[in-house]
C-alpha cells in the first residue's frame, strides 16, 4: 500500500483538459523516513511501516523517543505514523517521498476534524427547529421532546440525537484521487475536501481495490 503524511494547506481549483473545474484541496509534504518496519513473523505479530514525519528539537522530545528513532538517522520528528502494510522493501532510515503517487491515484484520506464546541441539534444534526409563528418565545432552535410518552419506558433512549461536542472526530474519506502533484514545492493537491483545520496533519493511503 502506498502512503504518505501531509499538512492541510487550503482549498483551491483546477481545470482538467476537458475543461471541467475540480474542487481540490492542496496538502504541504515532505520526505518521510521510516523508523520502524514490523512483521508478522515478528515480535509485534503484524506486518507495518512505522514513519516520521516533519522536523522537530530533540529536546522536545522523551529520551524513549529519541531513542526509538536514533536508528533511523534523524533526530526528532514532528509526528510519527504506523502503516498496517506489507513491510517488505521498506528499511530502517529510507525515505518516501512525493512521488509515491502519481496524477490519477485514487486516494483515501483521513484526519481530524474541525473541534465546534458544544453545538445544538440544528447545527450538530440539522434539526429544523420549532415554528417560527406567533406565541413561540424560545424554542426556534430547541430538540423537542427527547423521552416519555411510553417510548423505552419513559425514558431517554441510548443514542438520542441531543446537542454535545461536536467535531475534534478521526474522519476518513474515500472516493478522492490526486489531481496535481508539485514535487519542488512538496504540494499535492487532493480532489474535494478532505477533513480538518488549516495545518492538520492528514494520512494520505492508496484506495483499497
Amino acid at each position: 500500500m502506498k502512503f504518505l503524511l501531509a499538512t492541510k494547506s487550503h482549498m483551491t481549483q483546477l481545470f482538467d483538459e476537458e475543461g471541467r473545474v475540480w474542487a481540490g484541496t492542496v496538502l504541504k509534504t515532505s520526505p518521510l523516513t521510516v523508523t520502524q518496519v514490523k512483521t508478522a513473523d515478528g515480535k509485534d505479530g503484524y506486518s507495518a511501516v512505522q514513519v516520521g514525519f516533519g522536523t522537530q528539537k530533540p529536546e522536545r522530545l522523551s529520551k524513549a523517543v529519541r531513542g526509538h528513532i536514533k536508528a533511523s538517522g534523524k533526530e526528532g520528528f514532528k509526528a510519527i505514523r504506523e502503516f498496517r502494510t506489507d513491510a517488505t522493501g521498506h528499511e530502517v532510515g529510507a525515505e518516501i517521498g512525493i512521488d509515491t503517487f502519481a496524477v490519477g491515484d485514487g486516494v483515501t484520506v483521513a484526519g481530524i476534524s474541525k473541534g465546534h464546541g458544544f453545538a445544538g441539534v440544528v447545527k450538530r444534526h440539522g434539526f429544523h427547529g420549532g415554528r417560527r409563528s406567533h406565541g413561540q418565545k424560545h424554542s426556534e432552535r430547541e430538540p423537542g421532546s427527547i423521552g416519555g410518552g411510553g417510548r423505552a419506558g419513559g425514558r431517554v433512549a441510548k443514542g438520542m440525537k441531543m446537542g454535545g461536542r461536536m467535531g475534534n472526530d478521526r474522519v476518513t474519506v474515500t472516493g478522492l484521487k490526486v489531481l496535481h502533484i508539485d514535487a519542488a514545492k512538496g504540494e499535492i493537491i487532493i480532489s474535494g475536501a478532505v477533513p480538518g483545520a488549516r495545518g492538520t496533519l492528514v494520512e494520505i493511503m492508496a484506495a483499497s481495490a
